[in-house]
């Protein structure tokens, strides 16, 4: 009998374990092809609900539903062998109760085959967080600036600006933990604020706009690979896919006019299989 080597997924527990050690490589994962190719450089590989506005076009990520995140948490899973898989619940799939949040969270989870959940986290989300934690849901938490409350905070504003935000924000960071998230995102805060809470906290800080002094980093991979004109100023463009992307297409649109096509020994031809 042949034997298979199957590649060890990282966990939960792998996660808390890099603590003060080497950072966390992130990226978020929307499909399985884009999946597999982050998968070998990745620790974490995030189902964002940035799904909304980066494949579906939506203005903010509101109208993300659960099962477009299951759907795309399906297609991520199918992709990714290695990296620990964790899908975002979207607006409203979790704030009315910990039983509420639970049930959506274990949806997820068993539609979806993936390694953790993330919520956004204020203080108020500490008891969700423990009543999921004590149901072998594993929780990352997201304090600071906070996409789906970026209507009632006018705006995808930087926190911690002031003395009493910044207060805001390390309550945040304490309940999360404590409350049993195994990782924290923290997003949009000063580099001295996100030192503050990583050495505060005893789980691991991802940061997205908040400096080197967190455990590690999570960017959106298409601001990362430049396909979007605008990116935000935190993220450094590894490459310039909107122009590579225009240039390869413009190539093919004028081949196609010129009727270039490939030769007869380039196409493929199908074979009658009698019998």
């Amino acid at each position: 009998m042949s034997a298979q080597t199957q590649t060890r997924r990282i966990t939960a527990s792998d996660i808390r374990a890099r603590k003060g050690g080497e950072p966390l490589v992130c990226l978020t994962a929307y499909d399985a092809p884009m999946a597999r190719i982050l998968d070998p450089h990745c620790d974490l590989l995030l189902v964002g609900d940035s799904v909304g506005m980066v494949v579906h076009g939506l203005d903010s990520t509101i109208g993300v539903t659960l099962d477009m995140m299951i759907m795309h948490g399906q297609a991520v899973m199918r992709g990714a062998k290695r990296a620990l898989v964790a899908v975002d619940m979207p607006f409203g799939s979790y704030e009315s109760s910990p039983q509420q949040a639970f049930e959506n969270a274990a949806r997820i989870m068993s539609e979806t085959g993936c390694q953790a959940i993330k919520i956004e986290s204020g203080t108020y989300a500490a008891e969700t967080i423990d009543f999921m934690a004590q149901r072998s849901i594993p929780v990352i938490g997201h304090i600071g600036l906070r996409p789906q409350a970026a209507l009632a905070d006018g705006g995808f504003k930087a926190k911690g600006r002031n003395d009493i935000e910044r207060h805001r924000v390390i309550e945040e960071a304490v309940a999360t933990a404590q409350a049993g998230a195994f990782a924290i995102v923290i997003e949009g805060v000063a580099e001295d604020l996100a030192r503050e809470i990583t050495a505060q906290v005893k789980v691991p800080t991802i940061g997205i706009g908040a400096s080197a002094a967190c455990d590690g980093q999570i960017l959106v991979t298409q601001d990362m690979l430049g396909v979007f004109d605008w990116t935000p100023k935190f993220v450094k463009r590894y490459d310039n896919m909107a122009e590579r992307t225009d240039a390869a297409v413009a190539q093919y649109a004028a081949d196609v006019r010129s009727r270039v096509f490939p030769s007869d020994n380039e196409v493929y031809t199908l074979r009658r299989i009698d019998g």
